[in-house]
């Protein structure tokens, strides 16, 4: 330890503490910042002068004196022996069941590290409340220390910085804990044993048909149910699981309440080919919803969340519709009663960043849920990937430690440990509203699936696992051992639980295959729906124009700030400019996106915006949320229209696409309805960080799981020279997605276009997503605006028509999307030509081929057809609308493009400028 006095403090001298020298530092920096924080042996100790002993030794003090001190000193050791279990005690407890009774040792823990003997044990020593004691003997102490840290529980929550979390869970572990009565026993018993027998069942019956086993980890089952058994009376009325494959079935049965008649047709493959499962996804993807039904009565609705391999992906999106949940259950953001619940395995947990991402957004204004109980089923192995090789941290869950969540180890083999675990984990997220992290150890029997041999690349463990008893058979032993419960109770529990699976399989086998689509189980009101035959055709229009009224009073928020707030002087004329552009009908983009928000929260429909930046928008064109210059306060405009508006929840994000996306998707799977959910890109090209969202959830989840989402993307999009990041939204990836009216994607070159397409998004019958490629430059541009009666008269138009052109003297027609129109238009303007019309296609998806062969029919039969686009060949929308634009014509079609290249745009503005020069003249050659 250092010997130099910091902030003011004594220096501390004659205390060796050897290897622990490092836990008196940390208690020093803690008493130094709040003394509060600390013991008060720490507070004594840190609060005196130079410790006496060494000084009396110095000044040749009497031995009664330097004994007196010798006590003293040894009581701040005994206070650091505390301290270093609190620390380091999950080291050595007995948490691995394939280790079980093997019991570890540290050298920080032994008592020759902090100068004790063993003939101090009958000692008695001040230990300021611990273990709810005022004075124990060290014998005592130690006794304490390690049934609270070293038996099948390891505890990690000293890295946690607040002195008042770490003092609730010192609190509740190193009091003694009751042992669970003949009910609760029972309880566990009975969740053992469904667990266990459901997965036995299915593996007699269905012999080499995978199903992700839950064996080796069934207490995750007993886990859950304390869980949920605890949320009953607690203020939390719903729970959302969000989990992958592993266990999946086994919670959907006996958690969920899903039938076994329904797993074993799905098993039997017994679904309607023409229904959303004969074409969507495998059974252990498959999400559903439930109520929860305790053994005493008690109940509370709970729902799986469904999702693809991409195993971690489902936990933002679980979050979403917790969040979503929980702000149309409008109790002030503070109740948080939905519990979020997300269940891992121990390798996707150390492995994937999401889960980070996940972590990261748990604390953020605009992603909160209250706190999220995570259970790793920690099966000590990847696929067939050893800990060594997946991970560089001692633990998988590691990585919670960022975000101060205690983490709690279990050994799954004590069940009782594991329910007492669950219920602390259960009430330090209702104490403080925070994640918790619940470590399940456990192991696989099988493989990674059923029809996998794990011993070949982990045969010494698979011994192991081979020669031990089910958790249920060594929990029912100890139980019968206690004398708790007979052995014939035990089996006849058994017998009567597989006595219902064999009925149900019995019925499967002897029912017909269904002759009408069942639903897919989805989340909450959300309908299960026929993709083969669902509407390919773009939604049927609905009236979105406005009134002139309305218009005004969204306007007039725009400058009607609270009494004393600075708007900043580069901000105000932006916002009064929005007055006159309504006058003078030259409506930009950013004023058109106010008008279409506005608009819909006067008309009852709820609005979040959320992405890196989007409050001000990335080119600083929105402001939806306004800071005070001089005082940082915020105020947003669009929340002051008046009770009859609905919520408006703009949200700046973490600096991330995927968990951001993900969360977004979740988010409108659970809103309301007719909600309007908006994730931007800080640039179009982002959304690559968020590729697994797009492809896994965005563009497919309809066909494979029935579950209908509004959710909408901004990807601002257009080639300007600021080389290949800033420049492609991606079109092509997106329309390569486009199938079976599974969503809407969409380039408006006017900003009245693009109003009309946010509130058809929000007040159109049929939800989907939707993928809009926003402008960059063009959102100040003089010629890309729109007048006021675009929006109080107009509607959406998937296809601009050339109104100009003369029709009798068109002998080219270009056809085109975004911004590329008006470098076109300025082109023939400039050139004098009137011999080529050029239509805009505002709606890609689902393609507008009849109102585009309507338009191009009023040319010339010899008129020849051009689309144009500014992406690269291979890129952008041409590869999609090529053969649409054909059949629209009627007649062969030619592209006019940057040639074909393996990145979106170059780096050099001057190259690029060369480029679109030669691009646009070549469109009239």
């Amino acid at each position: 330890m250092a010997s130099q006095s910091r902030a003011g403090q004594p220096a501390l001298h004659g205390l060796e503490f050897g290897i622990n020298e490092w836990l008196v530092d940390e208690q020093y920096e803690r008493y130094l910042h709040d003394p509060g924080s600390v013991d008060r042996t720490w507070r004594e100790l840190f609060a005196s002068p130079i410790p006496a002993a060494r000084r009396e030794a110095r000044d040749g003090a009497t031995t009664a004196r330097e004994s007196t001190d010798e006590a003293a000193v040894k009581a701040v050791r005994v206070a650091a022996l505390i301290e270093a279990y609190r620390v380091r005690g999950h080291l050595v407890a007995d948490t691995d069941p394939l280790t079980a009774g093997r019991g570890a040792a540290h050298p920080e823990l032994e008592l020759t590290a902090f100068g004790l003997r063993d003939d101090d044990l009958q000692r008695e020593f001040v230990v300021d409340g611990f273990s709810g004691q005022a004075t124990m003997t060290l014998r005592d102490v130690l006794h304490a220390l390690q049934e609270s840290y070293c038996r099948t529980v390891g505890t990690e929550y000293m890295h946690i910085q607040s002195s008042q979390e770490r003092r609730w869970i010192q609190q509740r572990i190193e009091s003694p804990q009751p042992p669970p009565d003949v009910a609760e026993q029972l309880q566990i018993l009975y969740r053992l044993g469904a667990a266990e027998a459901f997965e036995t069942f299915l593996q007699t019956k269905y012999v080499g048909q995978k199903r992700y086993s839950l064996e080796g980890g069934e207490s995750a089952i007993v886990l859950l149910d304390a869980l949920l058994l605890r949320c009953i009376g607690q203020g939390v009325g719903e729970a959302v699981i969000g989990m992958a494959h592993r266990g999946r079935l086994n919670v959907l049965a006996n958690i969920i309440g899903k039938s076994y008649a329904e797993i074993f047709d799905e098993f039997e493959d017994a679904v309607d080919i023409r229904s959303v499962q004969g074409s969507g996804d495998v059974k252990y993807h498959l999400g559903a919803e439930g109520t929860y039904r305790a053994l005493d009565g008690g109940m509370i609705a709970v729902c799986v969340v469904a999702n693809p391999s991409h195993l971690e992906l489902v936990g933002p999106v679980a979050q979403g519709v917790v969040r979503a949940k929980q702000d149309r259950a409008a109790d002030g953001g503070e109740a948080f009663p939905v519990l979020p619940i997300a269940v891992h395995g121990d390798a996707a947990f150390a492995g994937q960043g999401v889960v980070f991402e996940t972590l990261n957004m748990s604390q953020l204004p605009g992603y909160r849920t209250g706190g999220t109980v995570h259970i790793v089923i920690n099966n000590q192995l990847g696929f067939t990937t050893s800990p060594a090789n997946g991970r560089s941290s001692a633990y998988a869950t590691d990585v919670a430690r960022t975000v101060q969540a205690p983490i709690f180890h279990v050994n799954a083999d004590d069940p009782e440990a594991v329910v007492r675990v669950a219920r602390l984990a259960f009430d330090y997220r209702q104490a403080f509203h925070k994640d918790v992290v619940v470590d399940l150890i456990c192991y696989r029997r099988h493989g990674h699936s059923e029809v996998d041999d794990p011993s070949i690349t982990q045969p010494a463990m698979y011994d192991r696992i081979d020669a031990r008893a089910s958790v249920r058979k060594l929990y029912a032993e100890a139980l019968v051992r206690r004398g708790d419960i007979t052995e014939r109770q035990v089996e006849g529990a058994l017998r009567d639980y597989q006595g219902h699976l064999e009925r149900a399989f019995t019925q499967t086998r002897s029912r017909p295959v269904p002759l009408s689509p069942k639903p897919v189980n989805s989340v909450n009101h959300l309908n299960a729906i026929d993709p083969v035959n669902a509407q390919h055709a773009a939604a049927p229009q609905v009236a979105t124009a406005i009134t002139e009224a309305d218009a005004r009073q969204v306007i007039a928020s725009q400058t009607a700030v609270p009494g004393g707030f600075t708007v900043h002087a580069r901000v105000l004329p932006q916002l009064q400019r929005r007055t006159t552009t309504l006058d003078a009908g030259t409506i930009d983009w950013a004023t058109a996106e106010t008008l279409a928000i506005g608009s819909l929260l006067l008309d009852g429909v709820a609005v979040r915006l959320a992405g890196q930046d989007s409050r001000r928008g990335t080119f600083g064109q929105r402001h939806a949320v306004l800071t005070d210059r001089r005082t940082g306060a915020e105020h947003t405009p669009l929340s002051s229209l008046g009770p009859r508006a609905a919520d408006f929840a703009p949200y700046d994000s973490m600096l991330s696409e995927l968990g951001a996306l993900a969360f977004e998707y979740g988010y409108s799977l659970a809103s309301r309805p007719d909600a309007l959910v908006l994730w931007e890109a800080q640039f179009g090209d982002f959304a690559n960080g968020a590729q697994a969202v797009i492809d896994e959830y965005i563009a497919s989840s309809e066909q494979k799981w029935g579950q209908r989402s509004g959710v909408t993307l901004l990807l601002p999009h257009g080639l300007e020279g600021q080389g290949p990041d800033h420049s492609s939204g991606r079109i092509e990836r997106f329309l390569q997605l486009c199938a079976q009216g599974n969503m809407t994607v969409a380039m408006p070159s006017l900003p009245g276009n693009y109003f009309h397409l946010l509130r058809q998004q929000a007040l159109g019958e049929r939800r989907r997503p939707l993928v809009v490629f926003t402008p960059k430059s063009m959102l100040r541009s003089k010629v890309a605006t729109s007048g006021l009666t675009e929006l109080t008269m107009g509607a959406f138009r998937a296809v601009i028509p050339d109104e100009t052109a003369d029709t009798a003297r068109i002998r080219r027609v270009l056809v085109c999307s975004g911004k590329v129109f008006y470098d076109l238009d300025a082109h023939q303007r400039s050139a004098g030509l009137s011999d080529t019309a050029i239509v805009r296609v505002e709606r890609l998806y689902p393609f507008p081929t009849e109102e585009l062969g309507a338009e191009l029919a009023r040319f010339p039969a010899g008129a020849e057809v051009r689309w144009v686009q500014e992406e690269p060949e291979n890129q952008g929308a041409w590869s999609f609308v090529g053969p649409r634009v054909h059949r629209s014509a009627g007649r062969p079609v030619v592209c006019v493009s940057r040639p074909q290249a393996p990145a979106p745009a170059v780096g050099s503005a001057r190259r690029h400028a060369d480029e679109q020069q030669d691009l646009v003249r070549s469109a009239f050659l």
